[in-house]
């Protein structure tokens, strides 16, 4: 197997390892339901991104030249986009809470066990709606990174 095929191969599997965490995300998110395999799934997919960047930079270091050089900004900004969905879902917490004038967790605590539940289940939507949306940018990242080496 050339470096090529290698290189084409893991952005298919980056393509659909992501591909199926966004989708199976996108289903969630759009029926108000939590998933603890979607969080597995979107973890998955950004160990592989970050293993294809890495591969990335060892061919480029044993001087394997893809034909496009569009293939760098393909290969490497998955990890970025993980990186910024990661900063995004942190923050999903308080945007939720600024929705419903509240001021931190001890101001949740004080509310009805069902208003609770129900400020947590939006924003655990709210991350998961993130991440799915990353992992699906990610998917058509690699389907890029795919058809210009």
């Amino acid at each position: 197997m050339t470096h090529r095929d290698a290189a084409r191969d893991c952005a298919l599997i980056l393509a659909g390892l992501n591909g199926l965490a966004g989708f199976f995300g996108a289903v969630r998110w759009y029926r108000h339901e939590a998933s603890r395999g979607f969080w597995v799934a979107v973890r998955i997919g950004q160990a592989a991104a970050i293993a294809y960047a890495a591969m990335t930079g060892v061919f480029y270091l044993a001087g394997w030249q893809p034909s496009n050089k569009l293939f760098y900004l393909y290969a490497l900004l998955p990890v970025a986009i993980g990186f910024v969905a990661e900063q995004l879902r942190v923050i999903s917490a308080d945007h939720v809470l600024t929705q419903r004038d509240l001021e931190d967790s001890a101001a949740v605590a004080r509310l009805a066990p069902v208003d609770q539940e129900e400020i947590v289940l939006a924003i655990v939507r709210r991350e998961l709606g993130v991440m799915a949306a990353a992992a699906l940018v990610v998917c058509f990242l690699a389907l890029r990174a795919f058809g210009t080496y």
